[in-house]
């Protein structure tokens, strides 16, 4: 069991991930304000579910300034698949390892049966950057269905934008 937590103000760890349509997911590389999803993958009914509402909220996000990226272990083959169904236009990286989910403070899961995955995956968590490259909000969940609302959260970002509000709980 891992018991390592993503620090809230902490710089995000340099990692990435090869992204269905090409390029690179790398949150610690880019600049300005940018969001990471960690879904737990295609065998997930309620990640399609906040990943759809993302997409429909993608044009919000970019108004506000905010790059927009996801992630799970899902193999290349089954993210190029949902991306395709789904039609996220939003980077979709893949192939996230345990390593980096341990480093990440998520946690992990194994698959219940061969149908639901081939391999352990991330229960969900959300990651937002600030400018700085610094863990603004951290928000990491042991169940799919305990995620935060994005409306919510990207008016709570607006709001930290706006006021330049610190980081929060780093005592």
């Amino acid at each position: 069991m891992n018991n390592q937590k993503m620090s809230a103000g902490a710089a995000f760890p340099p990692m990435g991930w090869d992204a269905v349509k090409g390029g690179r997911v790398e949150p610690a590389q880019d600049s300005g304000w940018r969001m990471l999803v960690v879904y737990r993958g295609k065998h997930c009914p309620i990640c399609k579910t906040y990943l759809d509402t993302l997409q429909g909220m993608l044009d919000d996000f970019k108004a506000a300034q905010v790059a927009v990226f996801t992630v799970s272990a899902d193999s290349r083959d089954k993210a190029e698949t949902e991306v395709t169904a789904c039609g996220w236009t939003f980077p979709v990286g893949y192939d996230l390892s345990v390593e980096q989910m341990h480093q990440l403070g998520l946690y992990v899961s194994a698959p219940r049966s061969a149908e639901e995955t081939d391999r352990p995956f991330s229960e969900p968590g959300v990651f937002v950057l600030n400018p700085q490259g610094q863990v603004q909000v951290v928000d990491v969940s042991n169940a799919p269905f305990a995620r935060p609302d994005l409306k919510a959260l990207l008016k709570g970002v607006r709001f930290v934008m706006d006021k330049e509000y610190p980081i929060r709980g780093t005592a």
